[in-house]
């Protein structure tokens, strides 16, 4: 059973392992812990038959929201969860007053952008040397619709359940 909530407190040591695993540069535990006090944060998880195996977070400000991170396990990638994820965030941003949704990912992680693809999002911009660790540049995404991205994958929530 595929499982979308959002992210409490008790799982944030759980999120901070995928992020170490997922990322060259993690962020901190005390700094996903502050997320769960920042008002205009919105964080969630993946669970599959109740273990956690990825988390996304956003900010929703006014008509847009702006993903912050998105992460799926290493040993539970391949299996759709991210799309799950994105689709429950999109919707969660939608139902929160946003109609768009922005996100800079790494020039080279093309599974990412065919992630960000799939569910409509288009090259609006680059940031030269935006990531310090390796000195990558980021694509600017943007999702200019997304209760329109919504009703076209609607067929998504047959798959999982959102909380």
């Amino acid at each position: 059973m595929i499982a979308v909530r959002p992210m409490l407190r008790r799982d944030v040591r759980r999120v901070h392992e995928i992020e170490v695993q997922s990322f060259p540069t993690p962020w901190s535990l005390a700094s996903l812990m502050g997320e769960t006090h920042n008002r205009l944060a919105h964080y969630y998880v993946v669970e599959v038959d109740g273990r956690i195996e990825g988390y996304g977070g956003m900010w929703v400000l006014f008509e847009e929201a702006h993903m912050t991170n998105i992460a799926i396990a290493p040993n539970s990638r391949g299996r759709h969860l991210g799309k799950y994820l994105l689709y429950a965030m999109m919707d969660r941003a939608h139902f929160y007053g946003a109609d768009k949704m922005t996100l800079e990912v790494r020039e080279t992680n093309e599974v990412a952008q065919n992630l960000y693809y799939s569910m409509d999002f288009q090259k609006e911009g680059f940031r030269r040397r935006y990531y310090e660790d390796t000195g990558e540049g980021a694509y600017l995404l943007w999702n200019q619709d997304i209760f329109a991205t919504l009703a076209k994958n609607a067929c998504l929530k047959a798959d999982f359940s959102l909380q």
